[in-house]
């Protein structure tokens, strides 16, 4: 019995440091991806990254991690547009399937999903906020973003009828989407602005618009969109994404 009561201590003693082991591995290879990540990014801060699954030391010997989260607080995604960016916040990715290099140097996934914010101010800068003549003596811009419920975006529109000195802000409803790797923000119905008349294809040029939201980390691309009460949640996906490396 004494015998047996050793044997099961040194196997609580050796499991217990195996566990405290496995711990300190993981901690230290989250923080070498995360700089990887930072540095391969070009990130102003340092990512979260969340190696998930126990033990972490039987993954690592296999090649391959089950699940890596990854979370960037703010990230600068490319618009389409020579030197302009727009923020993305609270980027939180599922990496599925991650594989590695013999050093470590690089490292992809098989699979990965993710969401994200768009907020209703970063989505202004791409609307046209500039008078825009849509008549002859009419002008109008969109002067504000908001959440309009049920899945809708708030666009309010000012249009100005010079010959009057009338302007006149008026708030319509409009659906978003992802439509060609871009989200899109297309009215349900259109504005009448003051008394002249307005071809509809003009007031579209000012109430729908499109952007581009490229350059993702390892090239995740966009899925779904959302309005949502502080700015368009945006749903990513993507397979052999590459994190470092």
């Amino acid at each position: 019995m004494r015998a047996l009561r050793i044997l099961l201590i040194l196997v609580v003693i050796l499991g217990g440091l195996f566990v405290i082991a496995d711990r300190v591995a993981v901690h230290f290879a989250e923080g070498k991806a995360a700089d990887k990540l930072k540095a391969s990014e070009n990130l102003a801060s340092t990512p979260d990254v969340d190696i998930k699954g126990f033990p972490f030391l039987t993954q690592l010997a296999g090649g391959s991690l089950d699940d890596v989260e990854v979370g960037i607080d703010d990230y600068r995604a490319a618009t389409g547009k020579a030197g302009q960016t727009i923020r993305v916040d609270d980027l939180k990715a599922h990496m599925n399937g991650v594989r590695f290099s013999g050093d470590y140097s690089s490292a992809t996934a098989d699979t990965a999903t993710g969401t994200a914010t768009v907020s209703y101010a970063e989505l202004l800068k791409t609307a046209k906020s500039e008078p825009t003549e849509v008549a002859p003596g009419v002008t109008a811009r969109i002067v504000g973003l908001s959440d309009g419920g049920n899945g809708k975006i708030k666009v309010a529109v000012e249009g100005t009828v010079s010959s009057l000195g009338l302007t006149q802000t008026v708030s319509v409803l409009s659906s978003v989407a992802v439509v060609n790797d871009k989200v899109e923000v297309h009215a349900d119905s259109l504005p009448k602005l003051g008394a002249a008349a307005v071809a509809e294809s003009r007031v579209r040029e000012i109430t729908d618009f499109q952007q581009a939201i490229d350059r993702l980390p390892g090239g995740i691309k966009l899925d779904k969109v959302q309005a949502a009460s502080d700015g368009v949640k945006i749903s990513v996906k993507g397979s052999d994404v590459r994190l470092a490396g």
